[in-house]
Order: C-alpha cells, then sequence, then structure tokens
C-alpha cells in the first residue's frame, strides 16, 4: 500500500510540473458568475517584496503571477500600515483588517511587560499537536489574537461554511483561520502536516492519508537546479557570497535537498522548507484540503488561507537581491500557476476569487548593500544591551533596569526602577537617550508618544499600529533604512517601517467579480479584510481599520 501511495504521489508531482510550462494558454474563461463567490483564496507568500514580482515580470509563467497581472486587479503601491513588520503582525493584518495596536500580535514574541517571560504569538500550553510532538511556545491556538477575521465572521453567520488556514509555520496557519476555523501546519520534526487540539480531537481521515503516504520524503535527495539559464539572473547577485548562510541546504545552486544524510529525518525535514520543494508540499496538501473537504463546492461559502513559507527561509539566509531568491520566485510561480489551474477544474473557475499579498517584504543584505554605497548595518541586541544598562547604572546606581529587547523596543523594568525610588519617566529618558547613541538607530518612541495623537512625525503613527501597551515595550526602536536587528552574522531580515519591509504585493483575481487592471493608489493591506467582506456580501471584521476597496468588474 505504501508503494502504491509513493507512485500516486510521483505521479502527481510529474503531473504538477507538466503543467507548469511557461507557453501555456491564459486562464479558462469564467462561466457566468453566481451572485457572491463559493470561495474565497487567500495565497500569502512569506516575505515577498512586491519589488521581486515586478522586477522578474518578464520571466514568470503565463498562468501563475501574471493571472493577476495580466488578467486580475492588482495594486502597484500597496504596504503594510504597522511598522514592526514581522510574520505574525502581517498574518495577523490580513484577514482581520485590525492593526497589532488592536489585535495584540505586536511581533513574533514578545516579553511580558510585567514578568520579562517570553510569550509566543500563536502559543498556548493548554493544546497540544495532533500525533506530533508540541515544543515549549508551540502555536497550537489563536488565543493571543484579540480579533476576529473574517472567516470567524462568516462562520458565525453560517455555521455549515468551512474556513482552513494551511502553512508551513503555526502562525501562518493559525492567524489568517481566526478562531473559528481550522489550521494545518508543517511540522519540521517529522515532514506531516497537524493540527492542534484547539480545533479538534483527532485528524480527519484524509490527512492521516496524506502523511501516511510520506509525501515529503518523495523529495529527499532530489536537486533545486536553476529554472533558467545563467545569463537570466544577471540582475541578481550571485550565489555562494560570504554573508550568504551555508548552513541548511548550502548557498549555491544546484542543491542537493538531504544531502550527506543517509535518510529522511529532522534534519532534512527542516531544511525542505528553505527550497522550492517546501512549497511544493504545502499546496499538495492545499489541494487535498479542497478535494476532501469539498470547499466551494458544498452551497455554501468557503474561506482557504494558504500561506507558503518557503520564500521567507530563502530571503532570510541569501537576501532578496540574491541568485537563489531570484530562482526561488520563478520556481514558485510555477507552482502557484498547476495550483490556480487546479482550483479551475475543481471548484470553477468563474466561482471562486483568488487573492495574493504577503506578510511583509525584506531588507537587502546589509553587507551587499554597503557595496553598492549605502548606509547600512547590524544592530546586535547582546551588546546594545549591556551598553545601555551600563549607561543607566552609572546614571541611576541600580543595574538592569533594562529587561530585554522585545519585538521591536526596549522593555524596561519599570517595577525595578519604582521599588528603587526611581521615577520612571526619567529612567525611559534616559534609555531613549542611550538608544540614539547607538549605530544605526533612526529614531526611538516613548509611551507618551505612542499613546499621544502626534501624527506628524515620521514614522510615529506606523509604529503606533504596532503598539499595544499591554504586550509591547515602553520604548520602539525605528533603524535607518538598510540597518536591521540581527542575531547572526550574516543572513538579513525586515521588521521595520521602511519601503522595502513595508511595499508587497496585493493582487485579486476573479474576472466576473474584481475587473481587471493596475490600480497605482496607495492602499493598505489592512483593506484586504473589509475588501473580501464586500464581495462576499458580509459584514467587515468589528475591529477592522481598514476599508473596502470596491473592486467591481
Amino acid at each position: 500500500m505504501q508503494h502504491t501511495r509513493r507512485r500516486l504521489l510521483g505521479l502527481t508531482v510529474t503531473l504538477a510540473l507538466a503543467a507548469c510550462a511557461t507557453t501555456a494558454p491564459p486562464p479558462p474563461a469564467p462561466a457566468p458568475a453566481p451572485q457572491r463567490p463559493k470561495l474565497l483564496v487567500l495565497v500569502a507568500i512569506d516575505g515577498l517584496p512586491m519589488r521581486q514580482v515586478t522586477g522578474y515580470r518578464d520571466q514568470l509563467a503565463a498562468d501563475g503571477f501574471a493571472r493577476f497581472l495580466d488578467h486580475g486587479r492588482w495594486f502597484s503601491d500597496a504596504h503594510h500600515g504597522h511598522g514592526h513588520t514581522v510574520t505574525a503582525a502581517g498574518h495577523s493584518v490580513m484577514l482581520s483588517g485590525a492593526y497589532p495596536q488592536r489585535s495584540g500580535i505586536v511581533g513574533n514574541e514578545w516579553r511580558d511587560p510585567a514578568s520579562g517571560e517570553l510569550v509566543y504569538n500563536t502559543g498556548d500550553a493548554a493544546y497540544t499537536y495532533l500525533d506530533n510532538p508540541t515544543a515549549p511556545l508551540a502555536g497550537t491556538s489563536p488565543r493571543n489574537l484579540k480579533v476576529e477575521t473574517l472567516g470567524d465572521v462568516l462562520r458565525r453567520r453560517s455555521p455549515e461554511s468551512k474556513v482552513i488556514g494551511i502553512s508551513g509555520k503555526d502562525r501562518g496557519a493559525i492567524l489568517p483561520a481566526g478562531h473559528l476555523g481550522q489550521a494545518y501546519m508543517y511540522m519540521g520534526e517529522t515532514g506531516q502536516f497537524s493540527s492542534s487540539t484547539y480545533y479538534m480531537a483527532a485528524l480527519p481521515q484524509w490527512v492521516k492519508d496524506f502523511n501516511a503516504a510520506r509525501p515529503a520524503d518523495a523529495f529527499f535527495k532530489k536537486t533545486w537546479a536553476p529554472l533558467l539559464p545563467e545569463a537570466a539572473y544577471a540582475r541578481s547577485v550571485p550565489d555562494g557570497q560570504p554573508w550568504q548562510i551555508a548552513s541548511g541546504n548550502g548557498n549555491r545552486l544546484p542543491a542537493v535537498i538531504g544531502d550527506q544524510m543517509d535518510a529522511p529525518g529532522p534534519r532534512f525535514y527542516g531544511n525542505l522548507l528553505a527550497s522550492p520543494f517546501g512549497d511544493e508540499l504545502t499546496l499538495a496538501f492545499a489541494r487535498a484540503a479542497v478535494r476532501n473537504e469539498k470547499l466551494g463546492q458544498r452551497g455554501v461559502q468557503d474561506i482557504l488561507s494558504v500561506s507558503l513559507s518557503s520564500h521567507d527561509y530563502i530571503n532570510h539566509a541569501f537576501g532578496p537581491e540574491s541568485r537563489l531568491s531570484h530562482d526561488h520566485l520563478l520556481q514558485l510561480d510555477r507552482h502557484l500557476q498547476a495550483f490556480f489551474r487546479f482550483l479551475d477544474q475543481e471548484v470553477g473557475a468563474g466561482n471562486y476569487v483568488l487573492t495574493l499579498t504577503a506578510d511583509h517584504g525584506f531588507t537587502d543584505t546589509p553587507e551587499w548593500a554597503a557595496t553598492q554605497g549605502r548606509d547600512a548595518g547590524r544592530f546586535t541586541n547582546g551588546p546594545s544591551l549591556a551598553a545601555v544598562n551600563a549607561a543607566l547604572a552609572a546614571k541611576f546606581g541600580v543595574d538592569k533596569l533594562a529587561w530585554n529587547f522585545s519585538a521591536s523596543g526596549l522593555l524596561l523594568n519599570e517595577k525595578l526602577a519604582t521599588d528603587s525610588g526611581l521615577k520612571f519617566t526619567d529612567v525611559e529618558a534616559a534609555a531613549r537617550d542611550e538608544l540614539l547613541k547607538l549605530p544605526g538607530v533612526a529614531t526611538v518612541f516613548t509611551r507618551e508618544q505612542l499613546l499621544g495623537n502626534d501624527s506628524t512625525t515620521p514614522y510615529l503613527e506606523a509604529m503606533r499600529k504596532s503598539y499595544d501597551p499591554t504586550r509591547a515595550a515602553q520604548l520602539q526602536i525605528v533603524l535607518k533604512p538598510n540597518w536591521i536587528f540581527s542575531y547572526r552574522p550574516g543572513g538579513t531580515t525586515h521588521g521595520s517601517p521602511h519601503r522595502h519591509d513595508t511595499h508587497v504585493p496585493l493582487l485579486f483575481w476573479g474576472p466576473a467579480y474584481v475587473g481587471q487592471g493596475e490600480m497605482k493608489t496607495r492602499v493598505e493591506i489592512a483593506d484586504l479584510a473589509p475588501t473580501l467582506a464586500g464581495l462576499a456580501g458580509l459584514p467587515a471584521p468589528g475591529q477592522a481599520q481598514g476599508h473596502d476597496l470596491k473592486l467591481k468588474p
């Protein structure tokens, strides 16, 4: 039976690749549309800057990203409006329309301002993964999400509707699925997809069957080779640069996934996500969900959210300027083409609305940016914390008044300051002054500024949208453009209010519902949930701060 399953998986992969030819015809003309779409599909590409989509447009397949650019409605100036642009915050905005100041998702993790203890955005020790080990702080529920999502609105109105979130990361599945949906996430220890006891007591049989076929193992020793000839990558930075992370799958193409390993295991399953095969596997699971849950095929509206994580891992390791990132985008494009055509056949081209966005953009690797004449660098937390604490101790005679960095800020020990007879605002002001002396720091905002109504100071409004005073650090830090908070000597990251981190795709397809053409108006990703609500005939989520873009054919 296992051999048969593997043969079927191999046939599935072969057929998917056969569907990826760049000379493929345009998507089929949709049938006359029903009054409302039967299925809303959100595809989130983790860590995709808009500049990569438009920068490589001439190399895209006919029906991946080009489905939106050539046949859909797309916004060329879409941004995240909050300042701390990280994965959890971005995913929390997409289908809630609420900034972190309301949702409470102020970072991927943060320190509790009262205790200093680390909190993970979707961590909930009351629940565990199904059929898989559950690590401390693992993401198992949406408990920390303070707002409702579009899926919550839908399921309260229509309990028989289904809302499913799928991702390589727990936060990429849980936050878009909301409180009343179901989330499935990739397990890096086992190569399976699972859920948690928050959503169900046991996995559905179709998920068990999918995992039993061991689809991740089909990619063991598979080679990630460049899709195009070498000359096609002249606009990106070559492989093997000293700042590119060489662990994992290495930093050169071609790369063999599982090289120098005897058999699939946790290290292989983890490395799989940092390759095009991570996306391919996630989309295979999404196909299984559509088929087995009959999404958009049961006479009620459904929502499917698929967050593809591989581009984020690749950009972190090699930088968005790299050939590896360039090639991965093209590989992803072909996988999306095959998935969209599957939806056309399974759901019907006129029965669903497709949208694509990203949780954040990406900063170019500082070392490469410096070679281009830019002021760029790394802000390292350990030495910076030590410098601030030393200065505060010298001024106030109290050690360790600064607890640690937390999300986008510096968390001060307010209780220690008060118990030591200090005026906390004096400690806060002194810590701010010390932070401003550190290389790469553009500005620092105090709690008073973040809770005020100043709308003219640069970056303040963006950082205010990231600030929940019950969860965020008292001092919020903005680094200069091209500077990053860094935890290792190579690679790069995101998390700033600068354009390179905020500017992401916002693309729609569904000719019967959204029309066609580029829109140059500046919009925000917080507008997505109210817009999809309008298309579905639903009220916007209650805490949404975005606006319905009122797309028309």
